[in-house]
């Protein structure tokens, strides 16, 4: 987890600044209305003082000692809440940030910064720059709907069928629940998962819960939505495999498919986009994860977490840091880190493996250097060729997490307990690892606190039967 420091506020700083500027423009107004006399000389000094301050208090760099950390709402007002100094350690999340969000928009402001090298004792230190974040909040019961595919119980009993059905691959030997089981937590369990018939996938499968809520999906945030995730899943060489032209043309040898699809969609046989459609209509509604003890309690259910989750609670959002990365309603940002996690070794087992790797190499256009010399995913880079972009990945919602092991995109951790060993020492050796990953000194109580809040976003199992497919029929 990602560690978090307080911006500190000078209490009567801001009051001093108004002093400053009414006696400059009571001593040094000129009968042109500018500051300063007809040389424009006399007022230089004091107007640099006061831009030197202003810049000061809002790089919150003020005198050390005023520990308090600032929420800065949509309105602008911020309210000043006192840091508890307790065994979590300084800059965690005072008492209150272990209680519910406050109003939607709101955010956490945080002094630390990444971008900023601490400053060596020959060195002039500068002030760190501000991050902010959007505090926790509970999900929403339903995600985003694209207007051009809207919701009807008709598409989501269509997409259903489909989701299970293996005749939307290459040999019809895989369906999109192959590698999303329901009782496999919507993945497959594997560190990496299953391929097509005769090859190997390169990367972890990720739990599909609450997929329709996020903007960019798959490990590098290649695809903008559900409908676009589906066809490079159904498509894709190591994935389904399959051909959208002979996939429709073995669903419209399915009569109740054409019946469905005429019913859900008013046309006449199944089309490819409209495949893709259905299933993402079956995944908006049916995969989603709302009832978390998390959830519960941010919905006003003050006894839905114990006393241990929300101390964990307050190490998430203080002294480990989480909340740097994963926070807001998805307990994501969205973004993008190298975090140095360790290689699969079955990239230096498996010939499959290997193949797949470099395929994707190949395929994403990578230079020749990079092809002959990379020996692991490159993530984000895949995308942007960007040199700072390799081993980058998109950060993970942290929802049903409990029913989704191995964790990473690789499958690197086979437990949370490993995943918080692994933020607890920084993260992984990587020079291009992100520096907001730094060692916390957790002890062995803060990481079951830790472990028992991250336990705390997952509810209930989503479970499902897998529905009886309709046969194909001769057709006269």
């Amino acid at each position: 987890m990602m560690k978090q420091s307080t911006m500190n506020v000078n209490v009567g700083l801001q009051s001093s600044i108004g002093e400053l500027h009414l006696k400059m423009m009571s001593h040094q107004q000129s009968p042109s209305g500018s500051i300063g006399n007809a040389s424009g000389r006399a007022g230089y000094f004091p107007r640099f003082v006061l831009v030197g301050v202003v810049t000061l208090l809002f790089a919150g760099c003020v005198p050390d000692g005023a520990h308090e950390s600032t929420h800065v709402s949509d309105s602008g007002q911020a309210s000043k809440r006192a840091v508890v100094e307790s065994a979590i350690g300084d800059g965690a999340a005072s008492e209150e940030d272990s209680k519910r969000g406050e109003a939607s928009g709101s955010m956490i402001v945080s002094k630390r910064s990444p971008d900023v090298p601490a400053a060596s004792e020959t060195e002039v230190s500068r002030p760190p720059r501000q991050r902010t974040f959007p505090q926790l909040s509970a999900i929403s019961l339903q995600p985003p709907v694209p207007g051009d595919n809207p919701i009807t119980q008709a598409k989501v009993e269509l997409g259903k069928l489909l989701f299970f059905d293996t005749r939307l691959s290459g040999d019809t030997g895989t369906s999109c629940a192959t590698c999303h089981e329901p009782i496999l937590g919507w993945g497959d369990g594997n560190t990496l998962s299953m391929g097509y018939d005769g090859t190997e996938h390169w990367r972890n499968s990720q739990t599909i819960i609450n997929t329709g809520y996020l903007g960019k999906l798959f490990w590098a945030g290649e695809s903008p939505s559900l409908e676009a995730q589906a066809k490079s899943a159904i498509t894709g060489n190591l994935a389904g495999n399959g051909d959208p032209a002979m996939i429709e043309e073995r669903l419209k040898q399915i009569p109740l498919y054409v019946r469905m699809f005429e019913e859900a969609y008013g046309v006449s046989g199944p089309t490819f986009p409209l495949i893709l459609k259905a299933i993402a209509t079956f995944e908006r509604v049916a995969t989603n994860s709302t009832d978390s003890p998390f959830d519960r309690f941010m919905r006003g259910d003050e006894s839905a977490m114990s006393e241990q989750a929300l101390r964990g609670k307050t190490l998430f959002e203080g002294k480990a840091g989480c909340i740097q990365c994963h926070n807001g309603m998805l307990l994501t940002d969205e973004s993008f880190y190298n975090l140095g996690v360790p290689v699969s070794p079955l990239f230096e087992q498996s010939a499959l493996h290997q193949i797949s790797l470099r395929y994707q190499f190949h395929i994403r256009g990578v230079p020749e250097a990079v092809y002959r010399t990379a020996k692991q995913d490159l993530g984000l880079y895949y995308s942007t060729k960007r040199p700072e972009d390799r081993g980058k990945f998109r950060t993970p919602p942290l929802r049903y997490l409990e029913y989704t092991d191995p964790y990473m995109h690789n499958g690197a951790f086979a437990s949370l307990e490993e995943v918080i060993d692994f933020y607890d020492q920084g993260g992984g050796d990587d020079d291009a690892k992100s520096p907001l990953l730094e060692p916390l000194g957790l002890t062995s109580d803060e990481k079951a606190d830790l472990l028992e809040f991250l336990k705390a976003l997952s509810g209930s199992e989503v479970e499902m039967d897998e529905p009886d497919l309709p046969p194909y029929e001769v057709i006269d």
